[in-house]
Order: structure tokens, then sequence, then C-alpha cells
């Protein structure tokens, strides 16, 4: 007993430490500043996103058209609220990283831009469900093994991911900081499927089984594209200016074209590289460069050899 009281009465001493840290290890703690938006305030945002775009599968079950305008009308009041006070401090926390600033003042109307950038993306929820219909329908017709819609919506985390990447890539548009960023990371972190929300991909897209696709933010991807497991569509390489410092805002991802089929682990690098409309490209290629229209592309099979177990 005694020696549990010593060794507790170090733990002062530890918390005294520890907050040294934050003045000596300034860069990882974020104190004395405006709040930033609330990690489980946006997540919560996107599960009622989600209640609107599919009604019915999600928390709230027995909807129907006499009582589903009531539920998406009380779903539309709470989240104008909530993305606005989200966006707002997004929009201040950058505000303040630009001018240098613990915390940007009242000169600057922020609740105001972002209630304009709440409704703008609102708005569009009608058309980010007419893409996400046509998502569905893909994986339904490019996966024998669905057996109809529901199973896709309640099941298959490639809709999981492109689903919550939609909502984000508006997000993006609008030129809202951070939060997109925070919705991919949250569906990265359920389905192991990472969509940087900057990336541009047509309707009608399909991720298969999911794990390990990684999907680049100046990624893209045209109608109809279809992605196994483990594809990687990234970088080449990170150019940098003359200070060493990686130079931003430059394509560095590849560009997709229509009807592409892209299997399992093939590795597809560099903004300049292309993949021509209606292509195949084999599981476990590595291209760097581009492929021309109704190309298949394949590594040669390696020979096996079968030998006798001692």
């Amino acid at each position: 007993m005694a020696t549990d009281i010593a060794r507790k009465e170090q733990l002062p001493n530890l918390t005294d430490r520890i907050v040294a840290s934050y003045v000596d290890i300034g860069t990882i703690n974020h104190l004395g500043h405006c709040p930033l938006p609330s990690p489980d305030e946006v997540i919560n945002i996107a599960e009622d996103l989600k209640e609107i775009i599919y009604p019915g599968y999600q928390r709230r079950q027995n909807l129907h058209m006499a009582n589903v305008m009531y539920h998406v009308g009380d779903l539309i009041d709470s989240l104008h609220d909530r993305l606005t006070e989200q966006i707002a401090r997004a929009l201040r926390h950058e505000a303040s990283l630009k001018q240098g600033k613990e915390c940007v003042g009242q000169a600057i109307d922020f609740e105001a831009l972002a209630q304009e950038r709440a409704i703008a993306f609102l708005e569009q929820l009608p058309e980010i469900r007419s893409m996400l219909a046509l998502d569905v329908q893909a994986a339904y017709d490019g996966d024998p093994a669905a057996k109809n819609l529901d199973e896709i919506i309640f099941c298959y985390p490639g809709l999981e991911a492109v689903t919550v990447y939609r909502l984000a890539h508006a997000l993006h548009e609008l030129d809202v900081p951070l939060i997109p960023r925070m919705l991919t990371e949250w569906a990265h972190s359920r389905t192991g499927i990472d969509i940087h929300p900057g990336a541009r991909i047509g309707p009608s897209f399909f991720i298969d089984h999911g794990t390990g696709v990684v999907i680049g933010e100046t990624t893209e991807i045209a109608n109809d594209v279809k992605l196994y497991q483990g594809v990687t569509l990234g970088a080449l390489s990170f150019p940098k200016d003359a200070e060493g410092k990686l130079i931003r805002g430059k394509k560095r991802h590849p560009t997709i074209e229509e009807g592409v089929v892209i299997y399992a682990n093939a590795t597809i690098l560099g903004g300049d590289t292309v993949i021509g409309h209606h292509s195949v490209i084999g599981a476990s290629v590595s291209l760097t460069k581009s492929v021309p229209p109704n190309t298949i592309v394949t590594i040669e099979k390696p020979s096996l050899r079968f030998r006798e177990a001692s």
C-alpha cells in the first residue's frame, strides 16, 4: 500500500513535465485559440446526412411518404445550424493561420459566411443522391454476388466510402477547410478506403471489396469506372521549389477515362498518366506512363514449379 502511495506521488511531477512540453512543443497542441471543428460533431453530421440520402436504411426505420417529410425537415433544420457552427470554426481557424494570429476577431462575420456555404451544400443533396443512386446500381451491375440493392446499401464498404467522399467533395468545392478531410479520413478508418475529397470522380463508380484503395487529391476518374481492392492512384513524385519545399496545387495523380476496370493491387502513378477509355489494367500491374484506349495491360504470368515433397 505504501509503495502504491509513493508511486502516485510521482504523478504531479509527471503532469508538470507534460504541461511544460506544451510550451516546448507547441506544434501539436491547440491551446488559447478559437475552437476547432469538433470531430464528434462532424461524424454526427455525416450520419445525419446518410440518414437523408438513404432514408429507411439508417437509424430511423418505418419511414413512409406520410412521415418522411417531417423527418427530413427536422434533420435539415438541425444540419443547417450544426454545419454553420462547424464551418464557421473551420473558416475562422484558416483565417487565423493565414494572419498568424491565435484567433481572428469580429472584423469578419464567419457565421454569415458559414451559413451561406452550409445552405449551398445542403442545396446539393438531391444531386448527390442522384449520383449515389448510379453508384449503387453500378455496384449491383458489377458484382454477381450482390443479391439486391439493399445488400449494397447495408453492407458494401465501397459504397460507404464513396458516399462520404461525395459529401466531402461538395464541401471541398465550396472551399470549406478541414471538414472535408475529416469526413474522408473517418470513412477511411471505417472502410480501409482512402479517397481524398479533392479527387474528381464521375457517376457509376464502383469499388469492389475495397480495402487498401488509395485515390489521391488530383485524381480524375470518368464515368463507369471500377476498382478492386488494393488499387493505388498516386503521385509519381513530389516536386519541390528552390527552397526545398513541396510545390502544392499541381496535378500529381493520374486520369482514368470512361469505362476503365483496374484489378487488385494495381498501382498507377503520376499526374501525366492517362488510362484510356475502356481499358483493363490487370492485377498487380504498376504503371507510370499512359495507356491508349481499349487496351488490356497485364503482367506475364510467372511459371509455377512443382516438385515432390520430401
